[in-house]
């Protein structure tokens, strides 16, 4: 399995943490230690530096382009305790919002489906999440949502909003904490927010990323979550099936930390990336069963 890779010096200054392409792919935005996160634009096998934002005063380890519907916006978060969204304007990148609600770092974010309009999830060390919402009215509303992992939020992935024979848009997440849980979150039309629907139980250390997998036509919801204790698991849960519960599936076991997890566009394949700094690609069988089908380490070569 041939691909073409495209390295470049970032010029950061300490570790890089995050590193996310828009939604057209021509942008990149990468996050670091150093407390700054830096815009490029990549296209044809070449980048180009468009600008540094330096709002932040610790590590930034996350950061999430929003759809383009809503604009040029970019979330981030800090170990500072902030959740900054930065918009392009004709003179750059600015801060048109600053979340400033929570007590410990925020560790992770991401935005929802442009269908459920422009609102941003967010997890922190302080055992909370937060939805901050773009409202009609042109305010921001933010939703805190306390105890959700008592010792800490590690990661946060929305559901496809669209889900197989599913009548009406989904307004489901996931959240992954320090307590070793797996959360599946629904909004309740009753109470006007967001309950534990399910805990998936099975790691036996931290949860370090969680990701659903896009809707790719398949009459099931994928769900992936990986772990300090060297194991990802898959989760699925039948569409037309009446029961809340996941089937659990584990892939063979990492020889190290598993970071982070990430589906591809079309939802088939599961990038797992490891402590030992190979990133490898799973897919499942006709069998139900899944297979490593790629694996690439620190030098760029795949196997």
């Amino acid at each position: 399995m041939s691909t073409n890779t495209l390295q470049f010096d970032t010029q950061h200054e300490d570790m890089i943490h995050d590193a996310q392409l828009d939604y057209y792919g021509k942008r990149l935005a990468t996050c670091s230690s150093d407390g700054s996160i830096r815009i490029f634009e990549v296209s044809n096998q070449q980048q180009k530096f468009v600008e540094a934002l330096k709002s932040h005063t610790g590590p930034v380890w996350q950061v999430s382009w929003a759809h383009p519907k809503f604009g040029s916006v970019l979330a981030s978060c800090s170990y500072d305790g902030t959740v900054l969204i930065w918009k392009e304007t004709g003179s750059g990148f600015a801060v048109i919002h600053k979340h400033d609600k929570h007590q410990a770092s925020v560790n992770a974010i991401a935005w929802a489906s442009h269908e459920l309009g422009p609102v941003l999830l967010c997890g922190s060390s302080d055992g909370k999440i937060s939805l901050v919402s773009f409202t009609e009215t042109g305010t921001w509303e933010v939703q805190m949502i306390r105890s959700a992992h008592a010792t800490g939020v590690n990661a946060v992935s929305w559901a496809p909003v669209i889900a197989a024979n599913e009548p009406t848009n989904l307004k489901l997440f996931a959240t992954g904490g320090c307590d070793n849980n797996v959360k599946i979150w629904a909004y309740s039309d009753e109470t006007k927010t967001h309950d534990v629907v399910q805990t998936l139980s099975g790691h036996s250390d931290w949860v370090r990323d969680v990701a659903f997998a896009p809707n790719s036509g398949l009459p099931r919801t994928y769900l992936a979550s990986c772990s300090q204790d060297k194991n990802v698991y898959i989760w699925t849960r039948d569409a037309q099936s009446e029961s809340l519960d996941w089937k659990q599936q584990a892939l063979e076991p990492f020889p190290d930390v598993v970071w982070r997890v990430s589906w591809s566009l079309s939802g088939n394949v599961l990038a797992v990336s490891c402590g030992d700094n190979r990133v490898t690609l799973w897919k499942e069988n006709v069998k139900g069963e899944w297979e490593c089908i790629s694996e690439a380490n620190e030098s760029s070569q795949t196997a």
